[in-house]
């Protein structure tokens, strides 16, 4: 058996650890039984605060920066309309005959007013948009460099009911006339990113872009009908520019 004095030279003997390693070692063995109690009972009684995730605010609606000139020729009286009652509800009185309207100068006034969502100025943008493009003809084409920005700030609006009214001038505009369909193609790139976002929204907007047709209310059904006539009327090129600017949209060609 070791003396009293020899185990005092083995102690002396043995290396001194160093004071960081002291703490170093102290963590390990913290870090150790953190990762026990991981895999034991004792976990199970932990509560687990998980946090909702930031908002991104893709969706939020968004005012008009500024009055819309549709809006503003109105109130100047600059339009030669009226409203007139029927049995069928309100329709535009024009006062001169459509067909001798300049489109270029009208046309996009009537897209830059489907912006709108107060009564009167909704009502004419949307009905107006709806005759000018019923008696257009020939005059179509040439303008729709012109109608882009105002579909794409309608748009950029995110509202509901303003993107449905939209829609819906859209798919007028693709069948108003011949090569229509083909001229949107290069401008899919700014008129679809708000389609793609909104795609899988099942937002049911009521009759209240409809103006008394009881159909087409749901906004991720018109998105795809909208999608599907740009193909059918977009040319050869229609699919792969929808594709890349909408990546789950399906071809309906195939």
């Amino acid at each position: 058996m070791a003396t009293g004095s020899a185990i005092s030279k083995i102690n002396a003997a043995r290396p001194h650890m160093a004071p960081h390693c002291h703490s170093r070692l102290k963590q390990c063995r913290e870090q150790k039984h953190h990762n026990d109690l991981a895999f034991s009972y004792v976990s199970l009684r932990r509560p687990i605060e998980v946090g909702q995730p930031p908002a991104t605010g893709a969706f939020l609606q968004r005012s008009l920066k500024e009055p819309t000139l549709f809006r503003m020729f109105y109130e100047k009286g600059n339009f030669p309309i009226a409203i007139e009652f029927d049995t069928k509800g309100n329709k535009i009185a024009w006062k001169i005959e459509i067909e001798k309207l300049d489109y270029h100068h009208y046309l996009p006034l009537f897209f830059e007013g489907l912006a709108e969502t107060e009564h009167p100025y909704a009502f004419f943008a949307r009905q107006g948009v709806n005759d000018l493009l019923e008696h257009g003809g020939q005059k179509i084409l040439p303008v729709i460099p012109q109608l882009i920005i105002p579909i794409k700030k309608a748009l950029n609006t995110r509202n509901p009911v303003v993107i449905c009214a939209v829609l819906k001038a859209l798919q007028h505009l693709v069948i108003s006339a011949e090569l229509v369909g083909e001229a949107l193609v290069p401008y899919y790139r700014q008129i679809l990113p708000i389609l793609n976002l909104f795609k899988n929204k099942n937002t049911n907007v009521g009759d209240a872009i409809d103006y008394g047709q009881q159909r087409r209310e749901n906004l991720g059904d018109l998105i795809n009908e909208t999608l599907q006539l740009l193909e059918k009327h977009g040319g050869e090129d229609a699919f792969i520019n929808i594709k890349y600017m909408v990546p789950t949209y399906e071809s309906c060609m195939l």
